[in-house]
Parts: C-alpha cells; sequence; structure tokens
C-alpha cells in the first residue's frame, strides 16, 4: 500500500499497511451499512431493466495516457452491444470513476473507498472493472465484497489479492469478509512476472543487481519475488531498498549504487511513484544504458515513463504481464486494427485488457439476464474457455486467469517496443 507513514517509530511498509487498513475498516462499515438499506445483498432493488457497469481507475495524473485507452476498450465493448444485452431487454449504462486525486498524482486510498461506497449505493451497479493499482483493489474487493459486487480488473498483479501462500498472512481470505470471492483479474499475477523478470535479466547478461521498491503493494511484492528468483538463478544482489517516491531527486542513492558496480537496477513500482526520476538520475551519475540495465515491471510499460524521464529512457526494459496489443494474434489482432480506427492512436499495454474485461462482464449480464448482483457475480466467476481477444482462457478457483505467456520490452527511438515473449517457467 501506499499509504503514508502514520507513526514515526513504525517502519514504513508496518505503517503503511496499518494506515490503509484504518481507511478501509472505516469505509467497509459505510459499505455495510449502505449494503443493508438498499435491500438485501443481492444488489436487487435498482431498475430491473436496467444494469450499470462502473470503472473505478486513475483519471488524474500521468496513468491518465494508459487508463483512458482502458475506458476506450469498455466503451468499445458496450457499442459493440449497442448498450444492451439479452436481445435489447436489458439496458447497460457505464459510469467511470476516478480513483485518482490532484494532488496525489495517483490513486488516492480515500478516493477509492468512496468510489467503491458509490458503486455499493448505486442499485443498478452489478460490476466494477478496476482498479489499475493493486493497493486499489485491496481496499475496495471487501467493500464490493460485503454487497456481492463482481470486481474484474484489467491491471492487478499483486498475488495476495487472490492466491493464499503468495502474500502476507491472512491474504487473500481477510479480502472476502462474506466467504465467497467476488474478484477476478484477466492478467496474470506478479508470481508469474516477477520470476519471469528475474529470469530474462539473467538472459540478458545481468550478474549483479541492485533492487529498488516503491514501497506500494504491488511495487514490493514484486521486488520481492524478483529477488528470490535472482538469488535461485545464480545472481548476485547487491542491496535492496524502498525509495521515497516524493523526493526530489535519487542521486545520492544512485552514486550509491554506481560504487557497487551493478549491472543491472531492477525497479519494483509505477511510473507515477517517481520513475523517470530514478531513470534520469541513474543515467546522469554515469550508469549508462551500455553499462548498467534499467528493468522496471508493467507499472512502468507506459508512455509516461518515457515522457517523465526523456532522452534517458533510452534502452530501459519492461516486462509485462502479457502481450502487447501489436502482437495479439487472431481476434486479438482485429480488435487492434479496429482500435486504431476508432480513436485514431495506438493503444496502451492495459487497453486491450480492459476490452476483455468488459467483454466478460457482458457476458455474464447475458447469462443472468437480471438486475441481479450475486447472479452476475456468479457467471463471472464461472467464465471457462472465453474466446476473446487475449485468446481462449479460463478463471480458475481463485478467480485467476489461465493465461501465463508474458512478454519483454524495450524503449528504442523514443518508443516501446516488443523484444520477446516471457514463461516464468
Amino acid at each position: 500500500m501506499t499509504k503514508r507513514r502514520i507513526f514515526s517509530n513504525l517502519k514504513p511498509r508496518f505503517a503503511i499497511a496499518l494506515a490503509a487498513t484504518t481507511i478501509a475498516t472505516g469505509f467497509l462499515t459505510a459499505a455495510c451499512q449502505n449494503t443493508a438499506s438498499s435491500g438485501g445483498t443481492s444488489g436487487g432493488g435498482g431498475d430491473a431493466n436496467t444494469v450499470k457497469i462502473a470503472s473505478s481507475l486513475p483519471m488524474t495524473g500521468s496513468a491518465l495516457g494508459q487508463t483512458q485507452t482502458i475506458v476506450n476498450g469498455i466503451k468499445q465493448v458496450l457499442e459493440e452491444n449497442k448498450n444492451a444485452a439479452c436481445d435489447g431487454k436489458i439496458k447497460i449504462e457505464y459510469e467511470s470513476y476516478d480513483d485518482a486525486t490532484a494532488s496525489a498524482g495517483k490513486w488516492e486510498p480515500a478516493q477509492v473507498t468512496s468510489n467503491a461506497n458509490k458503486a455499493v449505493a448505486d442499485k443498478n451497479v452489478v460490476a466494477v472493472i478496476g482498479h489499475f493499482n493493486s493497493g486499489a483493489a485491496k481496499l475496495s474487493i471487501p467493500i464490493l465484497n460485503q454487497a456481492n459486487l463482481v470486481m474484474v480488473s484489467p491491471a492487478n498483479t499483486y498475488p495476495g489479492l487472490t492466491k493464499p501462500g503468495k502474500g502476507e498472512p491472512g491474504e487473500p481470505e481477510k479480502y472476502y469478509p462474506n466467504k465467497t470471492r467476488n474478484y477476478v483479474r484477466v492478467v496474470p499475477a506478479d508470481d508469474l512476472q516477477g520470476v519471469a523478470g528475474a529470469k530474462w535479466a539473467k538472459s540478458l547478461g545481468a550478474k549483479k543487481v541492485y533492487i529498488l521498491n516503491d514501497q506500494e503493494l504491488y511495487g514490493k511484492g514484486l521486488a520481492d519475488i524478483f529477488e528470490a528468483t535472482a538469488k535461485k538463478e545464480g545472481l548476485e544482489v547487491l542491496g535492496k531498498e524502498g525509495i521515497n517516491p516524493k523526493a526530489p531527486d535519487y542521486r545520492a542513492l544512485m552514486n550509491r549504487i554506481k560504487g557497487l558496480n551493478p549491472d543491472l537496477i531492477y525497479f519494483g513500482g509505477i511510473t507515477q511513484n517517481n520513475g523517470g526520476q530514478l531513470v534520469k538520475d541513474m543515467r546522469n551519475v554515469g550508469m549508462t544504458a551500455d553499462k548498467v540495465k534499467f528493468m522496471g515491471p508493467d507499472g512502468t510499460f507506459e508512455k509516461a515513463i518515457i515522457d517523465a524521464a526523456g532522452k534517458d529512457a533510452e534502452g530501459i526494459y519492461a516486462t509485462f504481464g502479457g502481450i502487447p496489443p501489436q502482437e495479439l494474434t487472431g481476434e486479438g489482432k482485429t480488435w487492434y486494427e479496429s482500435y486504431k480506427k476508432k480513436f485514431n492512436t495506438e493503444p496502451e499495454a492495459y487497453a486491450a485488457y480492459g476490452y476483455e474485461s468488459a467483454k466478460v462482464v457482458v457476458n455474464a449480464i447475458n447469462k443472468a439476464c437480471k438486475n441481479d448482483r450475486a447472479a452476475v457475480r456468479d457467471a463471472v466467476l464461472a467464465t471457462k474457455d472465453f474466446k476473446g481477444v487475449l485468446g481462449t482462457w479460463s478463471f480458475d478457483a481463485n478467480g485467476d486467469t489461465s493465461l501465463t505467456t508474458l512478454s519483454g520490452n524495450t524503449v528504442k527511438n523514443g518508443k516501446w517496443e516488443f523484444v520477446q515473449a516471457l514463461k516464468a517457467e
């Protein structure tokens, strides 16, 4: 989580977790009250012939370039279905929530929980598409769970949200207070991406690595997995630490790392937590691309980090928990071409995953054919052998996709370029 330290004598990540839990608990209470007043946990009481899909994504700050394409993908699906389901008997509405604030420049815990409660209170909302950040999902899932509202994520990759034994103690059970899962994701989790990243680092010739993270749930989790795998692969881990995302620069840190002679610096984190500044200061102290590689996860696989780092972004690497849009085949290629034609621009990495998330939800609405949150939730979780733009795949019992192919990418001539498909095995 990224909630700031609340007691000065606590270590940052424990203080962060405590603060976020406090906020989530308060809003969870409110969610329960909202659910109770809306007439039952099935979510009935709205317009019988109208349902609504809400998305909760950071639409303020530098993530907008990425998240707008997710919203575009969602809107594509609804337009293709004429905003209706069940042979026109059910009208589908859509509302986009912003889980970021201008002051934070990224997702913000209070905004996240406010959005979740808003969705619960709107009796027509039967599904939420989100979040972009795993730390945000950690707060929303329990609130939505109490109301039987399903959440489909196009981008969350923290393993502890779904997989027993892959996160912190008590995860993922503590996110599901009514004991029924209500969360799924169409993108592979970080227990695959972190492994694939470390193996790719080795194949790129790295022998000595230094690991940084942004102290958020997503970034810290990825850094831990990368570290464990790097050691198994025989790489020397020179050090590991969390950064202050609000620091004006990292020159002192980069000079210290430079003195250890690393081959590669791995950053577990998102662009919005000063990823671009890290790259700039790394290059400015003499760790040039030909000497020291920089690798990040899919939280940095966006145009925003190129904009932030400028010319210093040239040659950086990023893993992605999937395949870039231009590399999709079959139905995915057809979608890619239609997206470019409709929006006159290249889709960002997660656009296809936003599209696929919406397809899953509309498919579930077509099965339920009524304004019933529990019925839509159950239909989403029962998704099997789904033929979509990402291929043919299913959700497992934990709500994770059966897809496991990831990709390695690099910045070349100021643009992200696909390098190769990656596997965690």
